[in-house]
């Protein structure tokens, strides 16, 4: 393959950006790679700068739903661009937008952000605000984004790199923040017996997809909603990565949680930087301007944003088949993925909600971070570059999810069978 428009890229990149890359993960440190500079996308399908073609599972870390440029969406930000791509001011497609997620996720109101970084560290400023307290609960191996309150033994890019929390976190606010096992309800009855009347929430993924997809295990996400209602603590349910993506109304609908807050990601704009936060009309009304918690933004709800998420939901909307119809894609293959690596002998654990997946390569049941990283990353590495060697793109990281689309075609599922078949062969 050739690689070297992108190696150039990257050089360029380093003199003025750190590492290279806008964010961690994408620097490929942890696959020992360089980064693939991309050009464009259309599909399923992403393209280098060298030319190179691969299947995308990347997504843009999940919100590609439809596939890259899908039309809907590009024709919706090629009009909005025309009427300008800022006003900072009300516009009646923000109110579109929000009447679409209320509706379809099932909650009384929502603010318009810019990420989803940006919409967990404001539920987490309101579930403070609104109950008093200050401790919040977080688990091991999930990701909520970089604000300090909840980078404390992250996942995702922090946890690619080994650390257990980010410098420049002071110990002040990392002391309000109890971090536990995911999937141990035992130890969040501890937690609620030792400081009940402190904790402020508990926020959650609820199937953990920053450690690997690691699913709820049954009952645990319904006995979080049981302990904070009894103790009075907001149950944030942090859905920027399963929202509007493993079900129409999102993990809360998939699993019938009835959530006091909700975060939202990238999908709600059609992959354009956009985040949100919603939940009860108790709690909602704490939110300025009608309540005492501060959260502003000249960009929240800007109007390009709004536009992309109001012809994606809306799609998604109005098309419902499509959950199905990319669920059973997942589900060949990862039986494609089980069969390629028993062939070859190689142990593997392979975990899947709707079009969600990770493959971890131990024998174990993954089911919560220490489990997660019992998976062999070296045999990933290998695993990784063979796959793109064969035209496949996946996150370069063990600790990230498969992404598919309504673009990934049947032909895309055997190439990437046959693929998997070849790398793990080499393992």
């Amino acid at each position: 393959m050739n690689k070297e428009k992108s190696r150039a890229a990257f050089a360029e990149a380093k003199k003025y950006i750190p590492g290279g890359v806008n964010s961690p993960v994408r620097a490929f440190a942890n696959v020992g790679s360089e980064p693939l500079f991309i050009k464009k996308a259309k599909g399923s399908k992403i393209y280098d700068t060298d030319g190179n073609e691969f299947i995308d599972y990347v997504g843009s870390w999940g919100p590609m739903i439809l596939g890259h440029a899908f039309s809907g969406v590009v024709n919706a930000i090629k009009s909005a661009a025309e009427r300008s791509p800022s006003f900072g001011a009300p516009t009646e497609l923000e109110t579109e937008v929000a009447r679409l997620i209320c509706e379809t996720a099932h909650i009384d109101k929502v603010r318009m952000v810019n990420s989803g970084t940006e919409a967990t560290m404001s539920a987490i400023r309101l579930a403070r605000g609104y109950t008093r307290r200050d401790m919040i609960i977080k688990f091991e191996g999930c990701y909520h984004g970089h604000s300090d309150s909840l980078l404390i033994k992250a996942g995702s890019g922090a946890l690619t790199f080994g650390t257990a929390s980010s410098a420049g976190v002071p110990a002040d606010t990392a002391r309000h923040t109890l971090v536990l096992p995911y999937n141990d309800i035992d130890a969040v009855n501890g937690a609620f017996k030792q400081f009940g009347e402190e904790i402020a929430a508990v926020i959650v993924e609820p199937v953990a997809g920053n450690m690997g997809v690691v699913p709820p295990k049954n009952g645990f996400l319904h006995e979080l909603r049981r302990l904070t209602g009894e103790y009075g603590a907001v149950l944030i349910i942090d859905e920027v990565m399963t929202g509007f993506r493993v079900s129409p109304s999102g993990a809360c609908g998939l699993y019938g949680i009835d959530a006091d807050i909700v975060t939202f990601g990238k999908i709600i704009g059609g992959g354009l930087p956009v985040g949100a936060y919603g939940g009860k009309r108790e709690i909602m009304d704490f939110v300025s301007p009608d309540g005492p918690v501060y959260q502003a933004g000249t960009l929240s709800g800007n109007p390009i944003a709004m536009a992309a998420g109001a012809a994606q939901l809306s799609y998604l909307k109005d098309n419902p088949w499509i959950y199905d119809k990319i669920e059973g894609r997942a589900a060949a293959l990862e039986k494609g993925l089980r069969d390629a690596a028993a062939e070859a002998g190689v142990d593997v654990c392979i975990n899947r909600v709707a079009s969600m997946l990770s493959i971890f390569f131990t024998k174990n049941e993954v089911t919560d971070f220490k489990t997660a990283s019992s998976s062999d990353e070296g045999k990933f590495k290998k695993y990784f570059l063979a796959m793109l060697d064969n035209g496949i793109y996946l996150a370069p990281s063990q600790f990230e999810s498969v992404f598919l689309s309504l673009a990934h075609s049947d032909e895309d599922i055997e190439k990437t069978i046959t693929a998997a078949k070849k790398a793990f062969s080499l393992l």
